[in-house]
């Protein structure tokens, strides 16, 4: 209340409310939005519910993370190691995950609506109940894949489609 009365004695406007900082650690819902984390390591960290939106991971190491119920939308994941990551629920939406490596990672009931999956590899990954719509698996491997209805496992060579 003080800094207002200041503020306004010295013709100021009021202060906005800070957000959080693209330094801040990783943590449960951290806000990282539009920001550049491109060729961090960032193994086993502890993500759910984080805001990336528009953030960017290219390159960087994530397996064995929680980023179930983030909010990465538009984030480009491009390149990243997953291995074993839990997107379960994560908002998705056109994101970029080409050619990443999301071996063994559980994405169940994740929003993937138009995300780009082009030669990602989803080998043993489980997409039940994973929203799908207009998402791009040009060349993504599935083979071992838990499908979306998650009773079908995609069969070993299934390549840009569910076999």
């Amino acid at each position: 209340m003080r800094i207002l009365v200041l503020a306004a004695l010295f013709g100021l406007p009021p202060l906005a409310p800070a957000l959080a900082a693209c330094t801040d650690p990783a943590a449960p819902e951290v806000d990282w939005r539009r920001c550049y984390h491109d060729g961090r390591d960032l193994v086993g960290v502890d993500l759910a519910g984080a805001h990336l939106r528009d953030a960017t991971f290219q390159r960087s190491v994530l397996d064995g993370s929680d980023l179930s119920g983030a909010d990465a939308y538009r984030g480009k994941f491009i390149s990243a190691s997953m291995i074993g990551v839990r997107l379960d629920e994560a908002r998705l939406i056109e994101a970029d995950l080409t050619k990443a490596d999301l071996t063994d990672a559980s994405l169940r009931a994740a929003d993937l609506r138009s995300a780009r999956l082009v030669t990602a590899i989803l080998r043993g990954a489980d997409l039940t109940d994973a929203r799908l719509d207009g998402t791009v698996l040009r060349n993504a491997d599935l083979s071992g894949a838990t499908w979306i209805d998650g009773e079908r496992i995609c069969a070993e060579g299934s390549i840009g489609q569910c076999n």
